[in-house]
């Protein structure tokens, strides 16, 4: 290891009842991207999205809790009720799945296909409980981690935010020390990223996927 993100849309999930084996196909390899909120993952993949338009592509996760301010059906999250992602993870339709602070999140099956049917680099910004659930799959992608500098920057980021209760926030920040413990255990992840500078950070992020990146923009070309 090195150390330098529903009401269910049915038609969607339902093509996710094809065999995993037909999403893990495509080339290049999808990344995993990990880190509790507030370490930065967003704001790396959209520098990464904007410098590589038309390499990555985002898979949407669906989730239970409520939208934020801002965020967007479709493009941030499916946003779904409960009952309907049980029924959908009990159908099958789901890589991986997990619950966090009271609430589900998961990979739809068919989340993954769309963006692999376009030879992209499929990324998934999942929580630490669905990274090692997709280890248990065939999906095979590069692990990366993301770390705030410390916990006191990630607590000021989050209250920063406003969009936290007291509660909620505690929680937030007792899952983190929790997850960013286990990411250092051997092969959880290729390479966890400390967020400290964000240019230096890119960076490593950047170098940690260039195979990948040339293995798509050569496909493009071909």
């Amino acid at each position: 290891m090195n150390c330098t993100r529903h009401s269910c849309c049915s038609s969607g999930i339902g093509r996710g009842r094809r065999r995993l084996e037909r999403v893990v196909m495509g080339r290049p390899r999808p990344v995993v991207l990990s880190g509790p909120s507030g370490a930065g993952k967003s704001t790396l993949l959209k520098k990464l999205m904007k410098e590589y338009d038309g390499v990555f592509g985002f898979s949407v996760s669906h989730t239970t809790r409520s939208p934020r301010p801002g965020e967007v059906e479709g493009k941030d999250y499916h946003f779904v009720s409960r009952a309907d992602m049980e029924k959908a993870i009990s159908n099958g339709e789901f890589i991986e799945h997990a619950e966090f602070s009271g609430n589900l999140y998961g990979t739809s099956k068919a989340a993954v296909e769309v963006v692999q049917a376009q030879n992209q680099i499929c990324i998934l910004d999942i929580e630490m409980q669905g990274v090692k659930n997709i280890k248990k799959t065939d999906l095979k992608p590069i692990y990366i981690s993301v770390f705030p500098p410390s916990v006191e920057v990630l607590e000021k980021r989050l209250r920063d935010r406003k969009t936290e209760s007291e509660e909620s926030l505690q929680k937030r920040l007792k899952a983190a020390l929790r997850d960013m413990e286990t990411s250092k255990e051997p092969g959880m992840f290729d390479q966890i990223i400390i967020n400290d500078n964000l240019e230096e950070a890119y960076g490593s992020l950047k170098s940690a996927l260039s195979e990948e990146i040339q293995r798509a923009l050569a496909s493009k070309k071909s």
